[in-house]
């Protein structure tokens, strides 16, 4: 019995095919994505639960319901498209290039707009670092594949 030889005969990870390996960068935004989309989702159950608990907005007409049904589907939307990236599935890219750049508006509302610039900046910042992932030419080469 020759110790030295592993049983499994796939080919060593430097020769990996590359329609199935994953670049670093694909997972990284995978990652930031399905954390994006976990959040919405987190705060989609934390307003159902509040509308349910019969809070109501005061100074505005605000559904807690339809705010907490936008946020699931944008959210669940997002967290689908990161565990796609990171199971290898190419239609992710799309919505989560999509979601980032649309997350880089509300980076700017949050910071500019309500004066809560850290919060806006960190925001940004994961969004480039994400779009920027998605656009390195590995990633890029995966994705043509």
């Amino acid at each position: 019995m020759n110790v030295s030889r592993p049983d499994d005969h796939r080919p060593p990870p430097d020769r990996l095919d590359p329609r199935t390996a994953i670049p670093t960068p694909v997972r990284l935004a995978g990652w930031i994505s399905s954390a994006q989309g976990l959040i919405g989702v987190g705060v989609a159950v934390a307003l159902a639960i509040r509308a349910a608990g019969g809070h109501r907005e005061e100074t505005v007409v605000i559904s807690g319901y339809g705010t907490a049904v936008w946020f699931a589907i944008l959210g669940g939307g997002l967290l689908a498209a990161g565990v796609g990236l990171l199971r290898g599935r190419r239609w992710g890219r799309g919505l989560v290039v999509i979601a980032e750049l649309l997350l880089l508006f509300v980076a700017w509302y949050v910071g500019v707009g309500s004066d809560q610039y850290l919060a806006g900046l960190i925001l940004a910042v994961v969004c480039a670092v994400a779009l920027v992932s998605l656009f390195r030419r590995d990633a890029i080469e995966w994705y043509a594949v």
